[in-house]
Order: C-alpha cells, then structure tokens, then sequence
C-alpha cells in the first residue's frame, strides 16, 4: 500500500480521515460510525464497566474505553428534532409511530381488542388574531385568490403572515402559544364532566366505569401558533386492557369532544395588555378513527396506520416550520438577565450581551418580519412582572410555546423508555453474540459503571465517515421508495 503523507494535504477533513485510514484499527473505527448509522452529532464518553459474580466477586466481564481506536466511546445523541439530527429524529418517529399505533391497534402489551373501542382523532386550532394570507380551496380542492386578491402558489413566504401587520394582535398570538399546554390541560378537565353530564353519573363514578384515554402531538402552523392533533379513546376502567360500557359510543365521544373544546378558555390580566380571553379557534375537527378500510358516508377513511403515521410525522418537528430559530435567544451567561454576579456580591452588566440579556440583537436575526415580530413580542412581554412565570424570553425561539410536543395519557399504551429498553436488550445480545461470550444471569450477577461525558461531534475524520454513511442510507431509502429494491 502506497504511503500518504497527510500533512501535505491541504484539507483538515481529509487529512485527518487519512490518519485514520492508515491505522491498523481502522475497520473498528469505521464499523463504530456505521453502527451510529449517521448520528450528527455523537456523544462522547470515557469510563468503564465491570460485571462481577454476585456471589463470589469473580470479574466476569470488564470493558473500557481505553481499548477503543481512540480512547472514547461514542453513542447516538439522540435528539428527536429532524432539524438538529436526521438519523435519530427517524428513530424517535419510529417509536412514536409503534407507540401511537398500539393505542390504536393492539401489540406492545396492549390488547389487540383495543381497536373495537371508541375513539376519535381531534384537531384543536388556535383562533385568529388578525386576517392573514392564505390559500384557500374550494371542496372539491381547486385553490381561489386569498383576500389580498392574489392566488398564492403553494408554499409562498406571504402564506401565515398578516394581512396588515400594525393590526395583528402579537400579543395574543404569543400568550395562546404559552397558555396552549393549560387549555389541552382544562380540555381534558372538561371533557371528562362533558361525558359524566351525558350519561347521568359524576366525574368520580365515571371513573369506576370507563378512562378517557389519549395521545397528542403539537404541529405549528405557518403563522406561528401552535395546535394540537389528538387521539382520543374510550376505555374501561382499567385502561385499555378493559371493554368500556355500552353507552360509550363514537356519537357521546364526537360530542363531548365538541362541548368540551367550546367551554374551555384561559382569562389572562395585565395592566400593559388589559383582558384577554384565550379560547381554542373554530375550526375544531373531529373524525372517527375506525378499524377497517370500510367508508364512512362516502368519504376516505381515517385509518389506524394513517393516524400513526400522521402524529409520528409531526413528533419530530419543532417551530422551524414556521422560519423562526433553532436554538435559545436568550445569553448564556447572564441567563438573559444582563447582569452577572460579582466577587464582591453585587452584579454588573453582562459583557457578552452588554446588558440586553439576549445572545445576539433580534433585529441581525435571518427570519421573516412576521417571525421577527413574535419573538421581539415574546421578549417584551417576558420583562413584565405579570408574565414572569410564563419565562417568554427563555421560549422566544419557540414563538412562546413552552409545552412538550407529544404527550399521552399513562394507560394509552405502551411508553417510549419501554420501547428503547427492548431495542437495547436486544442490541446487547446482538453484541454479546458477536463477541463470542456467554450469556449472564442478571440475577445473579453485580455491574460497576463509571462514566463521564468527553465531548459532543466527530474529528472531521469521523464527519467525513458519518456523511458517507448518511449518504448511503439516503440512496437506500430513495431506492426503495421507488420500487428499486426490496
């Protein structure tokens, strides 16, 4: 094999990756960046794992990172965000997706029988804070010109943005977004006396007869505000292992549903904004989610798969859709105070922010006006005193959301760490086959652990590795959406 001398290789990444190709490791090395299947930005550790005999103390197995190509371990970072990590944002949908399919289909510990119960797929808009441009179809779905007068084409920047700017309530449109967790919160409250008043009993006797079970997920809209897309499910008392009663039907669910979503509101006070009364929008959808590919009144039926897919789809998104930032606003230093503690027990002014408390100026920040203005919004009304709890300037990159994106209901199904346990159970016997080694008794056996966190990412080496790798897969599943390969 003919010797290059890396160093007269003018790039870092290729430079380094010839360092390490030339390495008698090299395979280790390149089989570890495949196993993290593209990871973007890998965690790194250091440490070491001893297995003793619980009974003698005899070391039965001992690794460190010490006999690794170069004295780390790496593991997947695991983000859920398709924006900061492709590969495993893919790995949080597919979870999701196992996850929301069982409530709906049976399997992972949930009964298959679940599908014979009542349940409802619900979407929970937010309503208007001012006309904004749009593109609207008719029913049979041709596209007519938006109120401007103007037929935007699909995916146009003006969609999601105000017609008039100097009119829109931003105030408003931020605070539904902060206040969007406790109206699903007070929905959920009102939902369950909605189905108790119908059928004649009290929230605590409805209790003892059927569970409202349900999962949910938050999608941003182009104009900057959260809804919520939601399964909803009638169970017996015991969850979803348990027929509900005979009286819990498709028509008392739609309907307590609709009630529900109509009585909840969130009052919100301030002497710099006066009242606001924050309520769901009216474009409230509620279809029946059914078990078979039979219509339902001549129209395209909602699917177990479909719905999975559906939610699973948006698990992995963020505010990004709407063009606003990825990452915190606020400076990291002073914690978006402007001031930091002195020695002496006082405080100064921030250098790294100068006082402002924000990690770089809004108005440098490369998003539209209409973004632009919802997080000079966010930090505004994060300074007032009534608003503290809201911490505005800590979520003004989320438009004022602050809520997690999926959620469920403890007996809806299966959960995501019970699903990452069994895929690591089985990746550990995977690897134990492959090492040759016996099987443990985890008994009878006693595991000592140290670890402790390096760094985050890849020598540019590794990146140039990792890039292949996602490459590779990319060609893979483009092939296989196109019938190319099986």
């Amino acid at each position: 094999m003919t010797y290059i001398d890396p160093q007269k290789v003018p790039s870092l990444y290729v430079r380094d990756l010839l360092d390490l190709a030339q390495r008698d490791d090299f395979d280790r090395i390149e089989s570890t960046i495949e196993r993290l299947g593209g990871c973007t930005r890998p965690i790194q550790l250091v440490g070491h794992t001893t297995t003793f005999d619980a009974a003698t103390h005899e070391v039965l197995r001992h690794y460190t990172t010490a006999s690794e190509p170069l004295g780390r371990l790496l593991t997947a970072c695991g983000n859920r965000r398709a924006s900061r990590c492709p590969t495993c944002s893919r790995v949080y949908a597919a979870d999701t997706y196992q996850l929301i399919r069982a409530g709906l289909a049976g399997g992972k510990g949930t009964p298959e029988q679940v599908r014979a119960h009542p349940r409802v797929f619900t979407t929970l808009t937010a309503p208007s804070f001012g006309p904004v441009h749009n593109r609207p179809t008719t029913r049979t779905g041709k596209p007519f010109p938006c109120r401007c007068g103007t037929l935007h084409p699909a995916g146009h920047p003006a969609l999601g943005t105000p017609l008039d700017p100097t009119t829109y309530d931003y105030a408003g449109a931020v605070l539904f977004n902060a206040h969007a967790g406790k109206l699903w919160d007070r929905f959920t409250t009102y939902l369950r006396r909605e189905i108790s008043r119908a059928v004649g009993l009290t929230v605590t006797e409805l209790r003892e007869q059927c569970r409202v079970s349900f999962a949910k997920v938050a999608e941003f809209q182009k104009r900057g505000l959260v809804h919520f897309h939601a399964i909803v499910r009638l169970d017996g008392p015991g969850g979803s292992t348990e027929q509900p009663p005979a009286w819990a039907t498709i028509g008392l669910l739609t309907d307590a549903v609709r009630r529900a979503a109509d009585r909840v509101h969130v009052t919100v006070t301030s002497d710099s904004i006066g009242e606001r009364e924050l309520r769901w929008g009216a474009q409230l959808d509620v279809r029946e989610i059914r078990a078979n590919d039979a219509t339902a009144n001549g129209s395209a039926p909602l699917t177990d798969a479909a719905v999975a897919g559906y939610v699973a789809k948006y698990a992995t998104k963020s505010a990004e859709g709407t063009g606003t930032i990825d990452r915190p606003l606020y400076c990291g230093p002073c914690k978006g105070r402007g001031r930091v503690p002195t020695p002496a027990g006082l405080t100064d002014e921030c250098r790294a922010c100068e006082g402002t408390g924000l990690a770089e100026p809004i108005a440098d920040l490369r998003v539209a006006g209409h973004v632009r203005q919802m997080i000079r919004t966010c930090w505004d009304l994060g300074s007032v005193a009534d608003f503290a709890e809201l911490k505005l300037t800590r979520w003004a990159h989320m438009l004022g959301f602050r809520g997690h994106f999926s959620t469920k209901s403890r007996r809806y199904s299966t959960t995501l760490g019970a699903i990452r346990a069994v895929r690591r159970t089985w990746q550990t016997e995977q690897a134990r086959i492959r090492t040759g080694h016996a099987p443990l008794d985890p008994t009878a056996t006693l595991v000592v652990s140290d670890w402790r966190y390096l760094a985050t990412g890849y020598t540019p080496g590794e990146e140039l590795l990792a890039e292949t790798v996602r490459d590779n897969r990319q060609a893979t599943q483009r092939l296989k959406r196109e019938g190319d390969l099986q």
